[in-house]
């Protein structure tokens, strides 16, 4: 394959993008080279400016569950801007999508649209606070809820670790209120909310954990933070910004049987527009301005444009079979690339969860992030290249999951795995 334009677009972007992309993990650092840039998308496929054409499983990281430039989607979203890009005003829009997803979601009572997850998670901490009346928060090491100052901790070693900051820029004083604990640990969450439980508003989870990879929930561990939260009055808000619309139709609360007290939304529902969403109880919500003293608001919250992609994706996701079809697609690719390397030799470990999945470089079972680290980043990132060079986009990180649509055929995934076996067995 040839880069040429890509690595021009990337000279020129450096000259006035910091880090030449507008989100980190997009400039490869994790894997070295020059990211493809891409110049159109259309089902299963990504197509970059030197023409180059890859099988995509990133999906422009989740949302594009039905494949690129849906039909339906596309020309719903022509008529729409025909109407108008934005009104700062309410439509009837707003009001089906949200119907569709507490239809989807029925933990939630009610539901607040938003523009990110980053503004999702922010906005349902804030909520669990006013809700509380408490200010500290848990989370645990590893998992992903946006650039918000307090969620950009680090977890130092012992089962419970006040937080210090991740990021320069964050205030010592906001990352002080949070608490980072080891995914999988019930036994320090137990720890901590038996010790701090009058100062603690929610614990904040990623069911499934999508950003350290594809880390899974040991049985019982989202059970007993259920019964934990319940007893001490915290309030359990599920992160579902990624296992939303992607672990099941219902997401993880509906798969693993967990009813949260709040929920948080994005990408699927947005259909590939910003959008991002969050919801929960009456009682909690009914804390949100302007019916309450919970203040939040947004200009484009609501958006018509995204509303429409949203409403059209989840319609024709909820169809007849149209779910079960979607992960019997992706244990097909579960079991193809499982056996590309096998009978490569390849020590890998592979997890997936509905339609995501990761791919580790190691012996052991990943459980957390620490053993998430364990993989081998090295090896992942010439098991990157070798598939970008056949065709097939990754994640450029190993702690990053992976996709599938419907757009995914098996002849898809026959070229996956036939591309993964050659790599596996190069670079073992």
């Amino acid at each position: 394959m040839k880069f040429g334009k890509s690595k021009a677009l990337f000279k020129r972007a450096l000259a006035v993008i910091p880090g030449g992309v507008n989100s980190p993990v997009r400039a490869f650092k994790a894997v070295g080279g020059t990211p493809p840039f891409i110049s159109r998308a259309k089902g299963s496929r990504l197509y970059d400016v030197d023409g180059n054409e890859y099988i995509d499983y990133v999906l422009s990281w989740g949302p594009m569950v039905l494949g690129h430039a849906h039909p339906k989607v596309v020309s719903a979203l022509r008529k729409a801007i025909g109407r108008g890009t934005s009104y700062g005003a309410p439509t009837s829009l707003e009001v089906e999508l949200a119907e569709l997803v507490l239809k989807a979601y029925p933990s939630m009572d009610k539901i607040r649209m938003v523009n990110s997850g980053t503004e999702a998670a922010m906005s349902a901490i804030r909520l669990a606070r006013g809700f509380t009346g408490r200010d500290r928060i848990i989370k645990f090491e590893g998992c992903y809820h946006g650039h918000a100052d307090g969620l950009l901790v680090k977890a130092g070693s012992g089962a419970a670790t006040f937080g210090v900051p991740d990021s320069p820029g964050v205030p010592k004083s906001a990352a002080r209120n949070t608490i980072a604990l080891p995914f999988n640990d019930l036994a320090a969450l137990r720890g901590a909310i038996e010790k701090h439980w009058r100062e603690i508003a929610c614990v904040i989870v990623e069911p499934v954990a999508g950003n350290m990879g594809c880390v899974l929930p040991k049985p019982g561990f989202l059970e007993g933070m259920r019964k934990l939260t319940a007893k001490y009055g915290v309030v359990l808000i599920f992160d579902e910004v990624m296992t939303g619309f992607r672990v099941s139709y219902g997401g993880a609360q509906d798969r693993y049987g967990i009813e949260p007290d709040m929920t948080c939304l994005g990408k699927v529902i947005g259909g590939g527009l910003p959008v991002g969403a969050f919801g929960g109880k009456s009682d909690i919500m009914e804390m949100v301005s302007p019916g309450g003293p919970v203040y939040q608001a947004g200009t484009l919250s609501g958006n018509p444009l995204a509303m429409t992609a949203g409403i059209e994706t989840l319609k024709i996701l909820s169809g007849k079979d149209v779910w079960s079809r979607l992960e019997d697609r992706a244990a097909q690719l579960e079991e193809a690339l499982g056996q590309a390397a096998r009978t490569a030799g390849a020590e890998v470990k592979f997890y997936r969860a509905g339609t995501m999945f990761c791919t580790y470089f190691t012996g052991r079972e990943v459980v957390d992030y620490r053993s998430a680290k364990s993989s081998d980043t090295s090896m992942f990132g010439r098991f990157f290249k070798g598939m970008l060079e056949k065709g097939v986009n990754l994640a450029p990180s190993q702690f990053e999951a992976g996709f599938i649509s419907l757009a995914h055929t098996a002849a898809d995934i026959k070229k996956t795995a036939a591309a993964a076996h050659d790599v596996f067995a190069a670079i073992r």
